[in-house]
């Protein structure tokens, strides 16, 4: 551990640059920050913008203006925006490019020569992107964010966030091991990270210049290339292929800078702070309860005893900071994978259970004013009986249009290919989300619970910077804190 007994000791007078500052886990970060530590140095948020105006204004609409940040600026009332102009440096860039795209060459100078610690959130989380963007923002973009932190003078530690879902569809215990570089999942040779970027370049590149496709076209081209090029090599999607190779990149270049590598499993809602059950966007577990209470789930594809390994967002936002505590000035490359699996398991059926259960007493309110009805969702456990219920209830009803009158033709005609692009969509979603369903395995998390261990016995406040699993009720967390907070902040 760092000497030191203080986690906000150690955070006092410190210049942090995040990047994906207006992601969701980045978002949590900068507000527990200012809210426990009010004399950090400075927090360089890096986002997409094409200068510094722009990312002014997502720094004001995309992060301080959101519910999220009513405590703290409850907290420090009147001098709340003198707080931030001291303290929030906002900073145009893009990762995926040069110097992460920062064009101003005095901030960058001065970010190199000031910056104690670098954590880079920014990612695309879609499992089915286009191979060349997330190749651009979380593979390459992760070299870049490197060869910037090589450049900073005062460097104490290194974060890159990743997933504990870079082993794929492995069955068993998921060890806090690190990538090498080139290494495969199903044994296969010849991974070369730069030549994946000239494939995926060359081939959006040669596609752009067919006048005959669409954009469309173009976007479902580069989707069903990453697909291909993550399954060649063991991965079951592009997004965990990505950042697989980005693994493999801090692995290599780090020399002897500390670097932490952060794995989280599902990250949920807030947990407790600064507020319970705050959530943006529809995170993977959501998706299923946002359909699901608005009716359009009535069965459900996966085995029930599956363990879904869950973390609230507040816990993973805590271990990074304890982590960047405990590793500052050590030569180190150490992996926390940081979830419940291991130390505090729920499974899918209790999940459906607590949505059944939720959205009975509380359903929600229909377009036309009524409540919306929700029954117990059909289990389909198999991979075979989901084709069996595919093909009685849409294939062969498709197929039987085609004997109608003549004279309905047209009508069924649009009926058939509407119901053919939504089996098409649930195909393809089956077809990326498949491996999680049926999951087998479980993420180690001793390096964290050391982690935990050692922070209790060093730090004062480590209490403050809690990310232990154990002390969250599954039950009253989903039904009093997760679900109603994708009732109020998700469900549209």
């Amino acid at each position: 551990m760092a000497e030191m007994d203080s986690i906000l000791g150690f955070l006092e007078n410190k210049k942090v640059l995040v990047t994906g500052a207006t992601g969701f886990l980045a978002k949590i970060f900068i507000e527990k920050i200012l809210r426990t530590q009010p004399n950090v140095g400075k927090l360089y948020c890096l986002m997409r913008a094409v200068d510094d105006k722009g990312a002014n204004q997502r720094l004001q609409s995309e992060i301080l203006e959101k519910d999220l940040f009513g405590v703290v600026k409850e907290k420090y009332g009147e001098t709340w925006d003198a707080l931030i102009s001291e303290k929030i440096v906002p900073v145009a860039g893009d990762i995926s490019c040069d110097d992460m795209g920062v064009t101003n060459p005095r901030l960058l100078e001065d970010m190199a020569k000031e910056v104690d610690i670098i954590v880079n959130l920014a990612a695309t989380t879609n499992f089915d992107e286009r191979y060349d963007l997330a190749l651009g923002i979380n593979t390459v973009g992760a070299r870049n964010v490197m060869k910037f932190a090589k450049k900073c003078d005062k460097l104490v530690v290194y974060v890159h966030v990743s997933t504990a879902y870079v082993w794929g569809e492995r069955a068993g215990v998921c060890p806090e091991h690190p990538f090498k570089m080139g290494e495969t999942l199903n044994g296969a040779p010849g991974l070369d990270i730069d030549a994946e970027v000239r494939l995926a370049e060359r081939t959006a590149k040669e596609l752009h210049a067919d006048p005959s496709l669409s954009d469309k076209a173009i976007t479902l081209a580069l989707k069903d290339l990453g697909i291909q090029r993550a399954r060649k090599y063991g991965w079951p999607n592009t997004y965990v292929f990505t950042k697989s190779m980005a693994e493999m990149i801090v692995g290599e270049i780090k020399g002897d800078m500390p670097v932490v590598i952060l794995r989280p499993t599902i990250i949920t809602s807030t947990f407790k702070e600064p507020f319970s059950g705050w959530a943006e966007g529809i995170r993977t577990i959501d998706s299923l309860a946002v359909g699901y209470g608005k009716g359009r789930i009535t069965c459900f594809l996966g085995d029930p005893l599956t363990i879904t390994d869950v973390i609230p967002a507040d816990m993973v936002v805590n271990s990074i900071i304890v982590a960047m505590a405990a590793n500052a000035n050590r030569p180190t490359h150490v992996i926390y994978q940081v979830g419940s699996s291991v130390s505090h398991p729920i499974n899918m059926a209790a999940l459906q259970d607590m949505g059944y259960r939720y959205f009975t007493a509380k359903p929600w309110i229909g377009k036309n004013g009524e409540p919306i009805r929700v029954g117990k969702v059909r289990v389909l456990s198999t991979m075979e009986s989901f084709h069996r219920y595919l093909t009685v209830r849409y294939i062969i009803p498709l197929k039987g249009l085609e004997l109608v009158n003549k004279a309905f033709c047209q009508y069924f005609h649009r009926l058939h290919s509407e119901l053919d692009r939504k089996i098409k969509f649930v195909l393809r979603l089956i077809d990326l989300y498949g491996p999680y369903l049926f999951f087998k395995a479980v993420f180690d998390d001793l390096n964290t619970e050391k982690l935990r261990v050692a922070a209790k016995e060093s730090y004062k406040d480590a209490d403050i910077f809690y990310f232990d699993p154990r002390a969250v009720d599954w039950e009253e967390y989903f039904m009093n804190k997760h679900i109603p907070g994708i009732v109020k902040y998700v469900f549209k």
